[in-house]
């Protein structure tokens, strides 16, 4: 039996104890909680490091000391080994593209004169580092294609370092910019500097190990071949500690917008007019358009003083609304798209100097329409077979475009289109018909991958209030259903969607257990719009642990598998969800991965870019909210086993070393409650690992060899701990 195998492990170990602190003791609303590992959230000193350590000598020997590993691992790298592509991108008279041969630990930058021209390497980030950790993030090429602004993230963390690059030669330019997250680096459109957002210089490391909240963002202006110190400060707004600044130079070059966010939804818009501000010299004049945190909004285009942008606005499922920046009152703004009654309006770009091309989600699948930027009315449509379109390009200025198409059996078709090409349009504009003829560009191959003997189905089923929940389900082509392993995925937040995807770890899984890959689509996520999204946040986040849990229910009544074959895995918000899940129905699951998970829900806003999230999570201040939280956070939630039947699921928590995004400090904590909760429990026989890496991050930038290690770990502990067989 699984359990027996479990078991088994379990007697062995020996958890590292942590020290308890008794005094320290927070008072919310009244209500004293104790916080007697508050010493983890140091990640500097000795007792944390040592804590640290002696997790991983438990449970790295647990996961790649047995010849199964390496099995899983050598299975996994031949899987892996294929090409991969993104789209090519016009910049210049030039194209652009990214390709991995297949273990390359990071993708290279190509550049070629011509489509069907000799390709060159223009950047590869493999040569700046021995390992691979440091890699190429937030780029933008100026606007005639000849500079090229990158950024350099180093061991995972969220910190970068811009560097600017001369096309035409391949040579930097001397000056590096420091202190940047999350950059967007918007160039003039006469190619002479960038406005790009910065935090101030702080004492003590930022190297994405340190914890601080980031605070106090300011905007600036840099021209090419000069200092940082000589860089112009633009905007700041120091009463107001938490916005987070993202500038973007109009596609006529005369405005520049600001759009201003606190949380991870909802945001201000301001302009300012950059032909009456000169020579930027100094700080700049702002119209708001937008005052208040209620809506989001993405620049499309603008003719004249004419702007398109994607809104929610009073559209749950978004639209496109016309600004008028001459009279931007609320009042004159006018629908160019109305929104869909069912479909959500994700992404739009404009090309061809008057296309729209907008990317829908319907069903959790995607859509490609073309409408006129002229009265937004329908143009066409591009065929899609089921999956998702994860990668686009093309501009205003050019009548190319170029989509990526994946699904969790097409590890990726590019497909390519030219407006002004020899492709045309089936039908006549205003038809619901109209469908464009795209031609495939490139199409990724895999050798020995038989898409055939695989299946794909979504099915939908009922979560606990009666909220019908989507599911895709895949696995090996058979007549009948048998009781088999399943890993069951999640995310649930911050209207994040899990569309399909092609997944080498899935697949793994599959082959090697012969199991089935579980994708519920439950609420926090975007799949539905902001219904969606507003019924898995705030108060209603429970909601998004309901829904998981009923996805393990449905699978185990509908004959899929069984509770004890369950595998549960989610990363991030998906830590948290795998975290509280475990809290409230251990019952219904055999194996649990959390990783980089949001385990103390009740000072999640105090480390580095954490108050962005009580947009989701709630604030903290409101009694209402902290009553919520403490409901379910994982870390206040922690219990003894009464009855083996109630014991945790084995468990595996994941974290690492340079994580700046959630803290390691998280899931320390965590794995400390859950062994002081166990210790002297005989009913908890499953194992409960912590795996702390180094030298990694949330995971931007990942080499490869990291991503095949995780993976390698995270398949072992499922098979060492549900009792599964390798069946190769």
């Amino acid at each position: 039996m699984p359990e027996a195998a479990a078991s088994s492990e379990a007697t062995r170990f020996n958890y590292p104890e942590a020290r308890r602190d008794e005094s320290v003791v927070d008072e919310f609303h009244g209500v004293k909680i104790a916080d007697p590992y508050r010493w983890l959230e140091d990640p500097d000193s000795e007792e944390t490091q040592a804590y640290v350590e002696k997790q991983n000598e438990i449970s790295k020997p647990f996961l790649d000391t047995c010849p199964e590993w390496k099995k899983l691992n050598e299975k996994l790298r031949k899987r892996w080994n294929y090409p991969k592509y993104s789209c090519p991108f016009k910049h210049g008279n030039k194209y652009f593209f990214f390709m991995n041969t297949g273990l390359q630990n990071q993708d290279v930058l190509y550049v070629q004169d011509k489509l069907d021209g000799e390709p060159r390497v223009f950047l590869d980030p493999n040569t700046l580092s021995t390992d691979g950790t440091i890699a190429l993030v937030g780029s933008r090429f100026s606007d005639d294609g000849q500079l090229y602004a990158y950024g350099l993230s180093q061991s995972g963390s969220d910190w970068t370092k811009l560097k600017i690059r001369n096309v035409e030669t391949g040579e930097d330019f001397p000056e590096t910019i420091e202190h940047t997250k999350f950059v967007t680096a918007s160039w003039t459109k006469d190619n002479k500097g960038f406005f790009y957002a910065r935090y101030p210089a702080v004492d003590g490391k930022a190297d994405g190990s340190e914890t601080a909240a980031n605070e106090n963002q300011k905007l600036y202006y840099h021209r090419v071949g000069e200092s940082q110190d000589k860089d112009v400060l633009i905007a700041e707004f120091p009463e107001e500690p938490s916005w987070r600044l993202m500038p973007e130079v109009s596609d006529c070059g005369k405005y520049l917008m600001l759009f201003i966010m606190k949380g991870c939804k909802d945001m201000l818009l301001y302009f300012s007019n950059l032909e009456k501000a000169g020579n930027l010299e100094s700080k700049l004049d702002f119209v708001k358009v937008v005052t208040e945190f209620d809506s989001d909004y993405d620049y499309v285009t603008n003719e004249g003083s004419i702007f398109s942008f994607r809104t929610n606005k009073g559209a749950p499922n978004y639209r496109i609304v016309n600004i008028d920046f001459d009279q931007p009152a609320m009042e004159h703004w006018k629908t160019l798209v109305a929104e869909h009654p069912k479909n959500v309006l994700d992404w739009t770009t404009c090309v061809n100097k008057d296309r729209i091309v907008l990317g829908y989600i319907d069903d959790v699948k995607s859509l490609l329409q073309v409408h006129s930027l002229a009265d937004g009315a329908f143009v066409s449509k591009f065929p899609l077979d089921i999956g998702t379109v994860v990668g686009f390009s093309g501009k205003k200025k050019y009548s190319e475009i170029f989509y990526h198409f994946v699904s969790f059996l097409t590890p990726g078709i590019i497909y390519h289109y030219d407006f002004e090409g020899s492709a045309k349009e089936e039908s006549k504009e205003g038809s619901t018909e109209a469908v464009m003829k795209p031609t495939i560009f490139r199409e990724v191959k895999i050798e020995d991958f038989d898409n055939s003997q695989y299946t794909v189905e979504q099915v939908f089923y009922h979560s606990k209030d009666g909220e019908k929940i989507p599911m895709f389900i895949v696995q090996r082509r058979q007549d009948t259903k048998e009781h088999k392993p399943c890993l069951l995925y999640g995310y649930g937040g911050f209207n994040i969607c899990v569309q399909p995807s092609f997944s080498i770890t899935g697949l793994v899984f599959i082959d090697s257990f012969d199991g089935i890959l579980a994708y519920p689509n439950i609420r926090g996520g975007g799949e539905y719009g902001e219904r969606w999204h507003n019924a898995g946040r705030l108060l209603k986040k429970q909601n998004v642990f309901d829904d998981f849990q009923y996805a393990a229910q449905f699978l185990v009544e509908q004959g899929y598998t069984r509770h004890e074959k369950i595998a549960i895995q989610g990363g991030s918000n998906g830590g948290l969800l795998v975290g509280a899940c475990i809290n409230q129905r251990p019952d219904l699951f055999g194996a649990a991965i959390a990783q980089v998970g949001v385990m103390d829900m009740l000072r999640f806003h105090k480390f580095t870019i954490g108050r962005a999230w009580v947009s989701d999570y709630g604030d903290l201040n409101e009694k209402d909210h902290f009553e919520n939280l403490l409901r379910y956070s994982p870390l206040h939630n922690v219990r003894t086993p009464a009855a083996e039947k109630e014991q945790y699921p084995a468990t595996l928590v994941l974290t690492a070393d340079h994580d700046d995004r959630v803290s390691p400090l998280h899931s320390l904590k965590f794995m400390a409650a859950l062994h002081q909760a166990v210790k002297d429990c005989e009913h908890q026989k499953n194992p409960l690992l912590l795996r702390v890496y180094s030298k990694a991050g949330h995971g931007m930038g990942k080499p490869t060899a990291k991503k095949i290690e995780e993976a390698t770990d995270i398949l072992t502990f499922m098979y060492k701990t549900l009792g599964l067989k390798l069946s190769f």
